[in-house]
């Protein structure tokens, strides 16, 4: 994740000050974990294995909705095998943009296996490449889609001065 998430413009944040930072680290950790789940979910393409796999993918992105993501299940691994052999973060990041980049991820895969268990297979693997895409760039450049989603919401939402 870029550290767009603590040095930009101000957001209007109507729930106070924001909550303690993050090591940006770690959601860019889950999202190279998430990226291999939805990478193979893309090539086992409209299959049951394929199903049952984004299935695994939305119940990561719910937990990570839900208790964001330091607290899904790749934020744990992170926590306990990767963060205790390096050098603590330059900085911490809000962690609301990572939580919501996790909505945002959930409603993406939820919505395509929920299609595909209403009869539309194709929509599966379709929502598992998008979300690789986001996925993807977050792994690889630090660069998280949902982040970027939340700010400019966030400034869309700002009242005007």
């Amino acid at each position: 994740m870029t550290d767009t998430t603590t040095s930009s413009t101000p957001a209007h944040h109507p729930a106070g000050p924001p909550p303690a930072g993050i090591d940006p680290r770690g959601p860019r950790f889950g999202a190279g974990a998430t990226a291999v789940l939805l990478a193979a979910t893309v090539l086992l393409g409209a299959t049951p294995a394929a199903t049952a796999l984004l299935a695994v993918v939305v119940a990561l992105f719910a937990v990570g909705a839900a208790r964001g993501a330091q607290g899904s299940l790749q934020g744990l691994a992170y926590r306990r095998l990767v963060r205790p052999r390096l050098a603590p973060p330059a900085e911490l990041e809000d962690p609301r943009p990572p939580r919501f980049a996790q909505r945002v991820g959930l409603v993406i895969t939820g919505t395509g296996l929920l299609l595909v268990l209403a009869g539309v297979p194709a929509a599966g693997p379709i929502a598992a490449a998008v979300a690789l895409v986001a996925a993807f760039l977050n792994a690889a450049f630090g660069f998280c889609l949902g982040c970027e989603l939340y700010l400019l919401l966030q400034r869309v939402r700002a009242p005007r001065r």
